[in-house]
């Protein structure tokens, strides 16, 4: 069995969590819950769980003010939101969960499914210190993204990555020095989570790292040369929006 406790300032989002845990993840059980970031704090020292359910948005404070008591956790997180919060987006980059409430119980499985999993290849809580230290860096800060893999969890620097190919429900990073990653994420996810960063998507395909865009072929419709010499078609329905993107960063079409 594997011991949780939840970090919730609503009675009721309390309880629902506490009742759906028992009824989906057969594997989990709730140890405690508390209402505070205070409470659970105590709460985590006391139990030693696996795992915590955790308001990003609390009255008394943030899921992110609980961790930094915690410089080295040895518990993995599933944080739970009300609401697209603004930190969302660097948990995603960080590879760790989230549930949006009302909390879908085949959300819940699949977050605590793939947290077990994480334990039993002895990766946890890795993705959780990438995320909480992406959160201490400074906004000009080289920007790193987590990759969840077959084989663990790869942190990679986004200025490495050239371009990302759709594969079905997969996604392939393409790297410089002729690297290449496989997770199991599709490409929508990615195309939402590195628009503001330079990247953009130029067919159902591929998203591109503008910064490795070095011409264009105006050939058969139009292809982007990338800095490894790949050629990448352009969707027509892309095409104005692309060459536009790349006046903006000085590079020629």
């Amino acid at each position: 069995m594997y011991k949780a406790i939840i970090v919730e300032d609503e009675l009721h989002s309390r309880e629902l969590l506490k009742n759906m845990v028992a009824m989906y993840c057969p594997e989990v059980t709730v140890a405690a819950a508390a209402s505070s970031v205070e409470e659970g704090v105590a709460a985590i020292h006391t139990c030693k769980p696996d795992l915590v359910f955790l308001d990003i948005e609390m009255q008394t404070g943030t899921g992110f003010d609980l961790l930094l008591q915690f410089p080295q956790p040895f518990f993995e997180v599933i944080f739970t939101t009300a609401y697209d919060h603004y930190a969302v987006k660097a948990i995603k980059f960080s590879a760790v969960d989230y549930l949006l409430k009302p909390i879908d119980s085949d959300e819940l499985k699949e977050a605590v499914d793939k947290l077990i999993k994480k334990k039993n290849n002895n990766i946890a809580p890795l993705a959780l210190l990438s995320l909480m230290e992406s959160l201490r860096k400074p906004s000009h800060a080289p920007q790193t993204i987590t990759l969840s893999t077959s084989d663990g969890l790869e942190f990679i620097l986004l200025a490495d990555v050239i371009y990302v190919e759709a594969n079905g429900a997969y996604s392939i990073f393409f790297l410089k020095g002729d690297r290449k990653i496989m997770v199991s994420k599709n490409l929508k996810e990615y195309e939402l989570l590195l628009s503001d960063h330079h990247f953009m998507r130029i067919h159902n395909s591929h998203i591109v790292n503008i910064n490795e865009v070095r011409r264009i072929l105006r050939t058969d419709g139009g292809y982007a040369i990338m800095s490894n010499g790949a050629q990448l078609i352009i969707s027509p329905k892309k095409k104005d929006e692309f060459l536009k993107v790349l006046a903006e960063h000085n590079i020629n079409s």
